[in-house]
């Protein structure tokens, strides 16, 4: 028995610990109530977020691409050759998620506005904002954020 309760301990701090390093491949969320991780493609300058997820016909489920901004300003998305459905997350310089838009349209090239002051977006496959129950005001982790301004920044190593 004692075994058994030793594996379980073993398992659990594991998974915490996975779930703690910070990864340029992976983007973090957490919320009063729930938690998510998203393996990402990461556009940090002009070509990469001008290009965006536009002309891909799929993505894997756990997938996702994070914009990151020199600064944080005022920000509009389209799906202007974007084949695939998108929920997008848009987060200020802290990483705190202001607006969430579900279900982006394919081929809409109606303007999705995030907030004005946005520094960080997350696209993901449309339907996960609702099925993970994510709310305005989770945090975000990566270590592409400004860390010193980050409500949850990388562990230090």
């Amino acid at each position: 028995m004692q075994q058994g309760w030793l594996s379980v301990l073993i398992w659990f701090v594991c998974a915490v610990s996975a779930f703690a390093q910070c990864s340029e491949t992976s983007a973090k969320l957490k919320w009063s109530g729930g938690h998510a991780s998203f393996t990402v493609e990461v556009a940090d300058d002009f070509n990469e977020r001008a290009e965006g997820l536009m002309f891909r016909e799929s993505m894997a489920k756990s997938a996702g691409m994070l914009f990151i901004y020199q600064r944080a300003s005022r920000v509009s998305f389209w799906m202007k050759n974007t084949l695939i459905p998108l929920d997008i997350l848009f987060f200020d310089e802290s990483g705190t998620l202001v607006t969430a838009h579900e279900n982006a349209i394919p081929l809409d090239e109606t303007p999705i506005p995030g907030g004005g002051q946005i520094q960080y977006v997350l696209e993901v496959n449309a339907g996960l904002v609702d099925a993970f129950g994510i709310k305005e005001g989770a945090v975000l982790q990566h270590p592409g954020l400004v860390q010193e301004n980050a409500a949850w920044p990388c562990p230090s190593s």
